[in-house]
C-alpha cells in the first residue's frame, strides 16, 4: 500500500547524507587546516513560522569562515520545532565573499545552524534532528538566538472542557508549506468545534488546535461528524505530537483521514505511529460515511485504535476498524494533542472548494 506523501520531515538526517552522498557522488576535502564558522550577528530567539514563514519575523544572520576551500557555500537553519532551511527551499546557499564573510535574510528560531557545505550537496527542507558535520558537510556552528526567546501568537480556545492553542503562523506538515488562519478553528453554540480550510486572495488557508498540556498514558476519544466530504488532497489528522523531541520522531500517532490527493484511493482513512516508512507503521482502511468515533488506548508498549460508527447513548457502535501497534511506540514526554484540516499538494486532484470538519466532542480518560 503507498504510503501518504509526507516524506519531507520524516526522513533521518543520517539517511539523508547518506543518500546525498551516494547521489551526487561527493566526497570530504581533506582539511590542511583547521576549518571554523563563527557569528557576526545573530537574530532574535524566537518561534518562527517555517523556512517561508512570516516577512514580519525575519532578520538578517551573518559571519565569516576560517579555512573554507574555493566552491563551498554556507546552509543556515533555524530551530522552530524541526530546523528549516533558510531563508527558503528555493535559495537554500550562501556564497562566501572574498573576505570571508556571509550573510543572509533568515526567519527566526529558537537556535541557528551554519553549515559549510562542499559543492554538490543538496540541503535538505527540514531536519528533525541537529545537524552535524560529515560527508559534504565540512564543519557546523549552532548559536543561540540573541536574547529571551519569544514565541508565535497563538489564539486561545475552550473545547470540550479543555483550553487548546489555535495556529497562525505556516507549517510543513504534509510536506509542503501550509498556511494557517486563526478565524478557521472556531466552536458553535453547542459546543462543537469546526476546523476548515479557506480560499483567500489566491491562497489557502487552514486550521490547527493544539491542547495545551500533555496528557500521557490513556485514553483518548474523538467524537467526528460525517467527513466523506473531503477532497482528496485534504486531510484532517488527529495526532499527539512533541515538537522538541525529533530524536523520538515527535511521538507522533495519528488518525488521518484522506485520500492524499488521489481521488482513486479506495483508502480514506489511516491509523499510524512514527516513522510512517517504517513497515507495519501505517494501518490503512475505509471510513464509511456518517458520525464516526475514534479512540486511541495508549499505554505502556502499545497503542491500540478503534473506529466505530456513532450509536445512541448508553449502546455501543459498531466497530468499522481496529489495529494495536506494540512495536515502536513512544513513551509519554511533552508529546500534546493535535486537530488539524490541511492539504497536501495533487496535480491531478488539487483542491478546489473549501472544506469544512466538525468534532462534537474530545475525552480523555487516564
Amino acid at each position: 500500500m503507498k504510503p501518504p506523501p509526507r516524506l519531507t520531515r520524516k526522513w533521518p538526517q543520517g539517511l539523508l547524507v547518506a543518500l546525498c552522498v551516494m547521489l551526487t557522488g561527493c566526497k570530504s576535502q581533506r582539511r590542511d587546516g583547521a576549518v571554523s564558522i563563527e557569528f557576526t550577528h545573530v537574530p532574535p530567539a524566537a518561534q518562527g513560522g517555517g523556512a517561508r514563514g512570516d516577512a514580519e519575523m525575519a532578520d538578517t544572520i551573518a559571519g565569516r569562515v576560517h579555512g573554507s576551500h574555493p566552491g563551498e557555500r554556507i546552509v543556515i537553519y533555524a530551530h522552530s520545532g524541526p530546523w528549516w532551511i533558510q531563508p527558503d527551499p528555493d535559495h537554500p546557499f550562501v556564497s562566501i565573499q572574498s573576505d570571508s564573510t556571509w550573510s543572509t535574510p533568515t526567519h527566526f528560531g529558537l537556535e541557528y545552524a551554519a553549515l559549510l557545505v562542499e559543492p554538490g550537496y543538496h540541503p535538505p527542507f527540514t531536519l528533525d534532528l541537529t545537524p552535524t558535520p560529515g560527508g559534504p558537510v565540512a564543519t557546523i556552528a549552532i548559536v543561540k538566538g540573541s536574547g529571551p526567546p519569544t514565541f508565535a501568537p497563538i489564539k486561545p480556545l475552550k473545547f470540550s472542557g479543555y483550553d487548546w492553542a489555535v495556529r497562525t503562523v505556516a507549517s510543513n506538515r504534509g510536506g509542503s508549506e501550509n498556511l494557517y488562519d486563526p478565524d478557521n478553528a472556531w466552536t458553535d453554540a453547542n459546543g462543537a468545534l469546526h476546523l476548515r480550510i479557506t480560499h483567500r486572495s489566491g491562497l489557502w488557508y487552514c486550521a490547527q488546535l493544539t491542547l495545551v498540556r500533555s496528557l500521557g498514558y490513556g485514553t483518548y476519544i474523538f467524537r467526528v461528524r460525517d467527513v466523506s466530504h473531503l477532497e482528496s488532497a485534504a486531510v484532517f489528522s488527529m495526532y499527539t505530537f512533541d515538537e522538541w523531541h525529533g530524536d523520538q520522531y515527535y511521538r507522533e500517532m495519528d488518525v488521518e483521514l484522506s485520500r492524499w490527493g488521489d481521488a482513486t484511493n479506495p483508502n480514506n482513512a489511516q491509523y499510524s505511529i512514527q516513522p510512517f516508512y517504517v513497515p507495519g507503521n501505517v494501518y490503512q482502511f475505509k471510513a464509511p460515511a456518517g458520525p464516526l468515533t475514534y479512540t486511541m488506548r495508549w499505554k505502556s508498549g502499545s497503542v491500540a485504535f478503534t473506529t466505530t460508527r456513532s450509536a445512541r447513548a448508553g449502546t455501543a457502535g459498531t466497530v468499522v476498524a481496529e489495529h494495536e501497534f506494540t512495536v515502536g511506540v513512544p513513551t509519554p514526554g511533552q508529546e500534546k494533542v493535535k486537530l488539524q484540516v490541511y492539504l497536501v499538494a495533487s496535480d491531478k486532484y488539487p483542491l478546489r472548494e473549501g472544506n469544512e470538519v466538525i468534532i462534537d466532542k474530545f475525552e480523555y480518560l487516564p
